[in-house]
């Protein structure tokens, strides 16, 4: 049996990850710039599309960078007597 040839990459258009994200159009464009989403200028005249999979990668960069600032927050939020067991022996 023949193997069926890999698909090459899904693309999206900026709308729709617009849509997606809900956020503009135009930030989209600028994440694509920016880095944070991998995109080209496809077909004729060139548009601008998205790799699907960035997406993903994005939304779990967006994920562990709210998990971190999370932390921090309880982090600073936390006495720093009572992380170190200094409070208690000062209270004896």
């Amino acid at each position: 049996m023949a193997e069926t040839p890999a698909l090459g990459p899904r693309f999206l258009a900026p709308a729709q990850v617009a849509e997606l994200l809900s956020i503009e159009v135009g930030e989209v464009i600028s994440l694509v710039h920016e880095g944070r989403l991998r995109g080209s200028r496809l077909g004729s005249p060139p548009r601008w599309r998205v790799e699907e999979s960035s997406l993903s990668e994005y939304l779990d960069a967006q994920r562990e960078e709210a998990r971190r600032i999370a932390l921090w927050r309880q982090a600073g939020e936390a006495s720093f007597p009572e992380v170190w067991g200094v409070g208690a022996r000062l209270r004896r």
